[in-house]
């Protein structure tokens, strides 16, 4: 299953820039997951400087403009693995394929990360939320 945080994480930001009273329950009825799942991806958007809240007060506020803001920050602040793509375990050294398979891939999926990440880097949460709203 691919790995649903950076749009949930794209999701809540786009929220609170738009309404910054929102409490977890609120934000987790709109992606339709647990207010557990918020607060986890709000610890990790506070920690990457994205977001900020105060104890005891409902609500979240931006850092920064949604336009100062990329996906490729928020994609920093959720994606746990270093690399998008991984390579499996242990292929057959003695199959003509299986020797050689994990170079040869190692090559592409650096390439298509880095393309994706690039792509990210030039959109913003503005670009977002225009799209959402026009």
């Amino acid at each position: 299953m691919i790995n649903t945080r950076l749009s949930v994480a794209i999701h809540f930001l786009a929220l609170v820039a738009t309404n910054h009273k929102l409490s977890s329950e609120q934000i987790a009825d709109s992606v339709t997951t647990n207010p557990v799942v918020i607060r986890r991806i709000s610890s990790e958007l506070k920690k990457a400087g994205l977001l900020t809240s105060r104890a005891g007060v409902s609500g979240f506020s931006l850092t920064r403009d949604p336009k100062e803001i990329t996906l490729f920050d928020v994609y920093k602040a959720v994606h746990l693995e270093k690399e998008l793509f991984s390579i499996h375990d242990k292929p057959n050294p003695n199959c003509p394929v299986g020797k050689k398979i994990q170079g040869t891939l190692d090559v592409t999926f650096k390439s298509v990360q880095s393309s994706m990440e690039n792509e990210l880097n030039n959109k913003t949460l503005q670009e977002v939320m225009d799209h959402l709203f026009k």
